[in-house]
C-alpha cells in the first residue's frame, strides 16, 4: 500500500491546527500578563506556576517523539520485557521530590548549575553548563528530524520543510512566550499526545479482532515477557537493567536536568514543585503503557507477514508510522490526528530545551562577565539565545541526515552518557559534604572519559559469540580482526545501554572522593549552607545539613540579588548566603 494516498485533506488540516495553536499560545503569552519584560518572566515564568501544568509539562519534555515512535517498535519487535521500567519511575520520582527538589528550591536559583559554583567553584558551574549544552544540542537535533524523517517515508510530506517548519514553530513561540508558553503548549500538547495514541489503539484493536485477540497473537508470538531476573549487566533487557538501571536514567532526567529542575522552579512554593513531580507519576505510567500495547497490536496485526508493503519497511520507525496508517485510512482526520500526537512530542521536548539551553547561557555563561547588564537588555538576549539554539539545532539536524541513520542511536547514547556524569557530580555535591572542587573536576572528566570511552567502543565494535571456537578464533568486524584475548573487553563493551547513567554516574562519586581525599577534604565551614543533604542524618555535622526556608513571596528576584547568584564576588562558598532564606543550625536525622 502508498501510505501517502491516505493522508487526507482533513489530516492536514488537524496537522495545521496544531502548528498554529503553539505558535497562538506563544502569542498570547507574549502580549499578556508580564509580557515577558524580565528575565524572571521569561526565563522562569515568573516562578508563579500551578503543580498541574507543571506535572503535564514533565511529562510532555519527557515524551519525546523518540519515545512516542520507539516503544511500539521496541514492543514490536522484542516483546514486553520493556514495560518493566515503569518501575523504575517510583523511584525515579520520589528521590528528586524528597531529595534534589527542596535543595534546589530554597537556593532560589534559575540555573541547576549555579548550585555547582555555590557547593564547588564556578570552574565546576562551567563544565556542567557545558556538558549539558553539548547534550541537549545534539539530542534536539536528533529530535527534531526523526519524526521528519518517519512522516516524510509514508506521507510524501518534503523531508527538509518539516524540519524547518518544526524548528521554527518552537523557535518562535519559545521566543515570544518564554517558559511560561513553553509549559501551557506542553499542556495542549500532552493532551494531543493522549489523543493520538488512543485513538490508534481503540481503532487498531477494532479492526484486529478484539482484545481477546490480540492477547492470543501476542502470546502465541511469544511477545508477552515474564519477570527476567537475569543478573547479566550486558544482556539488554531484564528487570536489573530497566528497573535498577532505569532508576538512575530517571534521576538524569528528572533530578538534575536543566529543562525539567526549570519547570520545578517555576511553581508558586516548594509543595507545588513537589506536587508536580508526584502528579506526573501516573501520567508517565498511562503514556508507558498506552505505547506498550500499540507495540502489541501492531504485533497482532502484522505477526505472520515476513515484511510490510513499504518501501522503508525495515525501519521500525517507519513500522509504527506504516501502522498508523494502515488502521486509521478509512477514517479522515485521524491520520491527521496521530501525527499532529507525534509532532506534539516533539514540539515539546525541543521547546523545553530551546529554554533550557537559553536560562543556562543566560546564567553560568553571561551573567558572571556582564554584572551590570540591565535587565531589560539581559530580556532580550535570552530571547536571541532562544531564538539561535533553535537555529543551531535546525544545523545539527542537517548534519544528522549527512552522517547517516546510524547516528540515531549514537545520539541517544551521548543522551545517556552524558546525563550520567551529571548526576554523579551533583550527587556527588549534595551527599558528600567532604568533596572538594578538584575531585568535583577529576571525577568528571573521569566519568565522561569512561561514558565515552564506553559508548564509542560499543559502536565499534561488538562481543564475540559465546560459542567462538578455540582459545585463538577470531571475529571480524568491518576491516578489523579482533582475537579472543579481547573478548573480556568486548564484553565489557557490550554493558546495556540502561546501566550507562548508573555506571557513569559512580564513576563520578568514586573518583570525586578519592581524589577529595588526596588533596584535602572540604572543611565544614568552606560549604554553603543548604548544599548538602542530611542522607548520613546525624553522622553529618548540624551546620551543613538543616535548611528551612522561609515563607517566599511569589515576586520574582531582584536583579541585586542575582548578582550574588552569577558568581560575580569573591566571597567565598560559605559566605554567599542566598536572598530570602534563613539558614537553621540544628541536627536532624533522616
Amino acid at each position: 500500500m502508498d501510505p501517502s494516498n491516505h493522508f487526507t485533506v482533513a489530516d492536514y488540516v488537524i496537522f495545521a491546527v496544531l502548528l498554529a495553536a503553539s505558535m497562538a499560545i506563544g502569542l498570547y503569552y507574549a502580549l499578556s500578563g508580564g509580557r515577558q519584560r524580565t528575565t524572571q518572566e521569561f526565563l522562569m515564568a515568573g516562578r508563579s506556576m500551578r503543580c498541574l501544568p507543571v506535572s503535564l509539562s514533565l511529562i510532555a519534555s519527557f515524551q519525546s517523539a523518540v519515545a512516542i515512535i520507539g516503544v511500539p517498535a521496541e514492543i514490536y519487535a522484542h516483546g514486553t520485557q520493556y514495560w518493566f521500567i515503569g518501575c523504575a519511575y517510583i523511584l525515579g520520582l520520589l528521590i528528586p521530590a524528597r531529595v534534589f527538589i527542596p535543595v534546589l528550591y530554597r537556593l532560589r536559583i534559575s540555573s541547576a548549575y549555579q548550585y555547582l559554583e555555590l557547593r564547588f567553584n564556578k570552574t565546576v558551574r562551567i563544565c556542567g553548563t557545558l556538558t549539558f549544552i553539548f547534550q541537549m544540542v545534539i539530542y534536539m537535533g536528533v529530535c527534531m528530524y526523526t519524526p521528519a524523517l518517519a512522516l516524510n517515508a509514508v506521507t510524501g510530506f518534503d523531508l527538509w520543510v518539516v524540519v524547518v517548519v518544526t524548528g521554527l514553530v518552537c523557535t518562535l513561540y519559545t521566543t515570544m512566550g518564554g517558559l511560561k508558553a513553553v509549559i501551557w503548549t506542553d499542556v495542549f500538547q500532552t493532551a494531543v499526545m493522549f489523543a493520538g495514541q488512543l485513538a490508534v489503539i481503540v481503532v487498531g484493536i477494532q479492526q484486529t479482532g478484539g482484545v481477546s485477540h490480540v492477547w492470543r497473537k501476542a502470546w502465541e508470538g511469544n511477545r508477552i515477557s515474564g519477570l527476567d531476573l537475569n543478573p547479566d549487566p550486558t544482556e539488554r533487557h531484564t528487570f536489573w537493567t530497566l528497573g535498577v538501571g532505569g532508576v538512575f536514567l530517571m534521576l538524569s532526567l528528572y533530578g538534575v536536568n536543566q529543562a525539567q529542575v526549570q519547570r520545578y522552579l517555576s511553581a508558586r512554593t516548594e509543595d507545588e514543585a513537589v506536587r508536580s513531580c508526584y502528579m506526573a507519576f501516573p501520567s508517565l505510567q498511562l503514556a508507558l503503557a498506552l505505547s506498550c500495547v500499540m507495540g502489541l497490536v501492531m504485533f497482532a496485526r502484522y505477526s505472520g507477514e515476513e515484511h510490510l508493503d513499504g518501501p522503508d519497511a525495515s525501519s521500525r520507525d517507519v513500522v509504527v508510522i506504516h501502522f498508523v496508517m494502515d488502521m486509521l485510512r478509512d477514517l479522515p482526520g485521524l491520520p491527521g490526528l496521530f501525527v499532529a500526537c507525534l509532532f506534539s512530542a516533539a514540539l515539546s521536548t525541543i521547546s523545553s530545551a530551546f529554554n533550557s539551553l537559553a536560562t543556562v547561557t543566560m546564567e553560568d555563561l553571561v551573567k558572571p562577565h556582564c554584572p551590570a547588564m540591565s535587565d531589560t537588555r539581559a530580556t532580550l538576549l535570552s530571547k536571541a539565545l532562544a531564538m539561535f539554539y533553535g537555529l543551531l539545532c535546525l544545523a545539527m539536524a542537517c548534519l544528522t541526515h549527512l552522517m547517516g541513520d546510524s547516528v540515531l542511536q549514537v545520539a541517544l547514547k551521548i543522551f545517556g552518557m552524558v546525563g550520567g556524569p551529571n548526576l554523579g557530580l551533583f550527587c556527588l555535591g549534595m551527599f558528600f559534604p567532604w568533596a572538594n572542587p578538584t575531585g568535583a573536576i577529576a571525577g568528571m572528566g573521569a566519568g565522561l572519559t569512561v561514558a565515552f570511552w564506553i559508548g564509542i567502543g560499543s559502536t565499534v565494535t561488538r562481543p564475540l559469540p559465546p560459542d567462538c571456537g578455540a582459545p585463538n578464533a577470531t571475529s571480524s568486524i568491518g576491516n578489523v580482526t579482533l582475537s579472543r584475548a579481547w573478548s573480556g573487553l568486548g564484553g565489557f563493551y557490550s554493558l546495556s545501554y540502561m546501566w550507562y547513567s548508573g555506571f557513569n554516574c559512580w564513576v563520578v562519586i568514586l573518583t570525586g572522593l578519592v581524589v577529595s581525599y588526596f588533596t584535602g577534604h572540604t572543611r565544614e565551614e568552606d560549604v554553603a549552607p543548604g548544599t548538602v543533604y542530611p542522607l548520613l542524618g546525624k553522622l553529618q555535622t548540624k551546620k551543613l545539613c538543616c535548611v528551612t526556608a522561609t515563607p517566599q513571596p511569589v515576586c520574582s528576584v531582584q536583579p541585586a540579588e542575582h548578582k550574588d547568584l552569577s558568581g560575580t564576588d569573591d566571597k567565598a562558598p560559605h559566605e554567599r548566603l542566598l536572598p530570602a532564606t534563613t539558614y537553621v543550625e540544628h541536627e536532624s536525622s533522616v
